[in-house]
């Protein structure tokens, strides 16, 4: 049954948005009435082209797709439901009636309209780009080919949530030094041009002459005070040129490959973009998906450019003839371990096993390196703060001992 997007007047006066199913529009409208609503407005979710004739994707009327954690508990439902024998049609119908966000649920109502008119589950997905991804899509059309849609639809539910978890880790171990660094920077700050100018006025007007720590935190107060807005501005608009220019690919592919000689940082990005390859990768090749092209979806998993363009180049050497593991290995640009592991997995057929192997401990690496960074950046962090607080103490007594030697 198609579904179909519409806008409506509650009995209160306040309009109302949702999706309706319905044979035809004017069913549509009468289900609405039946409900107490005044259509305004109604559009089948799953029409691919306007008035005008002209080709225009489905996700124009949603503005946006779904975050990972949507997709991660989306896809863990929808699996739940198939694994048990519930028809494709009823599950997609299921996910969206619990779904507490309309946005998915429009999502998930316009991919079933497109399954209820006999269409692919992959070719209900194709309608929503922003909120499937080209892997999510390709290996959904591969475990319909083979007939394993549930398996499919199992791994990559452990991939999103895997992914989700992942990131929540990344996040919440970045919150702590990021509210640390705000803090420091706003101490010293309020320092620097309040409390110093307003101590060491009383010393100036005295006429004495005032160490040579003082008058240079005075200065740099002073100069804080006249000049920081204007380098509040530059920061912010060197910040806006840069990140314009990152959307210049061969300026970013240029970024990306300094990045990769930054010692601690490259061993941070190699580790990330090399367990995503991995993850991804191993779920492609499982669920079927022809090696190339599994190759290229996975390398757009990867956000460095330089990496993913050794993913490409390897690409071109696997369509030759030549092993996976040969091939990124020449690149590079790849953990030896991930490397050997792959090899492992070509020689014993067992490469998607391998591959998840390789994923997990990147990502370990990756924790404990990030586990490291963290827990020496903390008391490195208070340290700095504590002799800077320090020197501003110290410029600020130094006068007043000097002032009682005087009076003495």
């Amino acid at each position: 049954m198609p579904a179909f997007e519409y806008t409506a007047l509650g009995g209160n006066g306040r309009q109302q948005t949702g999706v309706i199913e319905g044979d035809t529009p004017r069913q549509a409208r009468q289900a609405l009435r039946d409900r107490g609503l005044s259509p305004l407005d109604i559009r089948p979710v799953s029409e691919n082209k306007n008035a005008d004739g002209k080709g225009f994707h489905l996700n124009s009327f949603i503005k946006h797709g779904m975050n990972p954690s949507e997709l991660a508990l989306m896809t863990r439902q929808l699996s739940t439901l198939v694994a048990s024998g519930t028809p494709l049609e009823d599950a997609l119908g299921t996910t969206a009636r619990q779904s507490e966000k309309a946005r998915v649920k429009k999502i998930l109502m316009g991919v079933r309209a497109k399954v209820t008119e006999g269409h692919s589950l992959e070719a209900g997905l194709n309608d929503f780009p922003s909120a499937f991804p080209e892997l999510y899509r390709a290996t959904v059309a591969a475990g319909e080919k083979s007939g394993f849609l549930d398996t499919v639809l199992e791994r990559l539910a452990e991939y999103a949530e895997n992914r989700q978890e992942m990131r929540q880790k990344l996040t919440g171990a970045l919150i702590y030094p990021v509210i640390l660094v705000v803090f420091a920077f706003i101490v010293v700050a309020g320092l620097l041009t309040y409390v110093v100018p307003q101590v060491t006025e009383v010393f100036t007007s005295l006429g004495a002459e005032l160490p040579l720590l003082t008058r240079t935190l005075i200065a740099i107060s002073d100069a804080a005070k006249a000049y920081g807005v204007y380098a509040l501005i530059a920061v912010a608009g060197a910040t806006f040129l840069f990140l314009r220019a990152m959307r210049n690919t061969k300026f970013r592919y240029r970024v990306h490959q300094i990045i990769l000689r930054i010692p601690l940082i490259s061993k941070l990005v190699r580790g990330l973009n090399t367990s995503g390859f991995a993850r991804t990768l191993s779920i492609l090749v499982a669920s079927g998906v022809p090696v190339l092209e599994a190759l290229r979806i996975s390398a757009q998993v990867m956000s460095n450019l330089s990496m993913r363009e050794a993913v490409y180049s390897a690409t071109i050497n696997v369509r030759e003839g030549a092993s996976i593991s040969n091939s990124l290995e020449k690149s590079g640009q790849f953990p030896p371990m991930t490397i050997h592991l792959i090899a492992s997995g070509e020689s014993s057929g067992k490469l998607e096993n391998m591959l998840e192997r390789s994923a997990i401990h990147q990502e370990r690496e990756l924790q404990s390196i990030l586990g490291a960074i963290l827990a020496l950046f903390e008391p490195v962090m208070i340290l700095v703060m504590g002799v800077l607080v320090m020197i501003i103490v110290l410029a600020i007594l130094l006068p007043i001992f000097e002032l009682n030697q005087l009076i003495q």
